[in-house]
Order: C-alpha cells, then structure tokens, then sequence
C-alpha cells in the first residue's frame, strides 16, 4: 500500500505485473488505494460512494470488510469526521487486561487494585 515513489525497482516491477496479469487485482488495487487515501484525508462524505463501489465490485473480500464498515457505519463516519479519539481508554483496558492475565487464579480485586495502581518510586 505504499505510494508508487516509495517503492523501489523490484518492488515496482512486481506490483505492474501483478496488476497487468489479472484485472480484479487492479480492481482491489484501486479501491484499497481509495480507503487509504479516504481514511488519511477523512473523507466521510466519499465513504457510501466508496461501499457502492465495492458492491458493484464482487469481490468477496472486500465485501466482507465493507460489510463490517456498514455494521457500525455511524462509528466509522465520526471517527472519519472528528477529531476525538479513545485511544488513551483503550490502552489503559489493554493494560488492565494484561495484569488481569499475569494474575489468573492467583489473587482477587484486593491484589489487582494495588497491581493497578502500584507506581514505582521516582
């Protein structure tokens, strides 16, 4: 998925062959290269124009993943749309649930409460 100029020789050489050899891999090619360039420029007016796209397409795939953006499609607009992110929430459950695995069957909520919270001294 990186940009043409990024690529080098060998690299270039392969993916033109790959894309003249068969035209759904042109297909996927294009609409990949599309969502990249959606998502990085948050886009979220071009994203139904884009799962119509893939619709028309018929490549299963992509579908699929198409079919996952539709489930939760007012998520996907806003995260396309807004600046807010969740990702500071999301680490701290990934660290919970790290020490929740470290822990299995060892203790209860007393010794997790102080794994939680425990900071080493400065």
């Amino acid at each position: 998925m990186l940009d043409d100029d990024k690529l080098d020789e060998g690299q270039q050489a392969a993916r033109t062959s790959m894309l003249a050899a068969d035209t759904q891999v042109l297909t996927v090619d294009q609409l990949a290269r599309q969502f990249v360039q959606l998502v990085k420029t948050r886009r979220s007016q071009d994203l139904d124009q884009w799962l119509a796209d893939v619709a028309a397409s018929d490549i299963k795939a992509l579908t699929t993943f198409a079919n996952g953006i539709r489930s939760d499609l007012a998520a996907v607009r806003n995260a396309l749309r807004l600046n807010w992110s969740n990702g500071q929430t999301e680490g701290q459950i990934n660290r919970l649930k790290f020490i929740k695995r470290q822990m299995y069957g060892r203790a209860k909520l007393d010794l997790l409460r102080k794994r939680v919270l425990y900071r080493p001294p400065s």
